[in-house]
């Protein structure tokens, strides 16, 4: 008799990701269990056109949102997902889709089951380092050290500390904000977050700070923020997160916002200006606190590159 074949079922899951009030925000659907986030996710319909109509849909309906920029993320198909699934083996296609916020959020919050704003940060808080490393230095790297230091051979111990180093900015390694992911996996890998297997999970007070999600939904939002701020130091991307005006001020903090890392105000000016990002609307707001700042739109001509090879974003140095 032959072996009977696991069931699978696809599913599509989005990243979809709005900068509020200076704060990257990820967009979760009802939870499936109280007070555990969960990014939108639905089964692929064989009826959809393709798997970003299909993955459009699905957003639509758990969350009232229309997508604009989207992009394939990655495939996950792992057997043990933390996903409680009775229908067998699920295999998820994610996707990074791009916003602003548009619907006032009491009117969300009164919809009873509605879908809300998610501080991505709340989530993976060790990858804001605006304010400084103290939760990496504090907290991190001695149960990084701890696990370098039970590595079984020298070799073993080099190998850890060379990953541990390169992967959170540290023995002389500058902080690499597109290493979301690789940081998450590590964490994970050490038991350093509730998501791990309970076979080298740690006890729950030696766990990292942040918020869970359901199954392995961190490590797709990891995915999601990393691939995020590798695209906006090469693609115009920032642009669909942005109001049709806004100040200078605004534009740098939302992208220090998306890569958890301070710029230096005068360098980013500069290369924004150079590469003619953006023009003047001849509008001044007067929302800044202090003296009138000029409102500026983004250049039509750069709006019509955004689905090509297009402009570059400041690099992400700290002040």
């Amino acid at each position: 008799m032959p072996e009977e074949q696991e069931p699978l079922a696809v599913e599509l899951v989005a990243v979809v990701v709005a900068v509020l009030s200076g704060r990257p925000r990820v967009l979760t659907a009802p939870p499936p269990a109280p007070g555990i986030p969960a990014l939108p996710a639905g089964p692929l319909e064989a009826g959809q056109p393709s798997l970003q109509a299909g993955l459009r849909s699905w957003v639509t309906s758990q969350t009232g949102r229309q997508l604009g920029y989207v992009e394939q993320l990655y495939t996950f198909a792992d057997h043990d997902r933390g996903l409680d699934d009775t229908r067998g083996r699920r295999i998820s296609i994610s996707y990074l889709g791009l916003t602003t916020d548009d619907a006032p959020e009491q009117a969300r919050a009164a919809q009873p089951g509605a879908s809300a704003w998610h501080d991505a940060y709340a989530l993976l808080p060790w990858e804001d380092q605006r304010g400084g490393t103290r939760l990496v230095d504090e907290v991190i790297a001695p149960q990084l050290t701890h696990w370098v230091g039970a590595a079984g051979s020298p070799a073993d111990r080099t190998a850890r500390r060379h990953r541990c180093d390169l992967t959170f900015g540290r023995g002389g390694h500058a902080w690499l904000p597109d290493l979301a992911l690789q940081r998450y996996e590590l964490l994970y890998e050490v038991g350093l977050v509730p998501e791990a297997r309970e076979a080298w999970r740690l006890p729950d007070d030696d766990l990292v700070p942040g918020e869970p999600m359901i199954g392995d939904h961190r490590r797709i939002l990891a995915t999601g923020l990393a691939r995020l701020r590798a695209k906006i130091q090469y693609r115009p991307v920032v642009f669909e997160l942005m109001p049709a005006a806004f100040t200078l001020g605004e534009l740098q903090g939302c992208v220090e916002a998306l890569a958890g890392q301070a710029l230096h105000k005068q360098n980013f000016r500069r290369l924004v200006e150079q590469q003619a990002l953006v023009e003047e609307t001849g509008s001044v707001s007067s929302g800044t606190g202090g003296r009138p700042a000029r409102l500026y739109r983004f250049r039509r001509s750069v709006l019509d590159e955004r689905q090509v090879a297009g402009t570059k974003l400041p690099a992400l140095r700290t002040r």
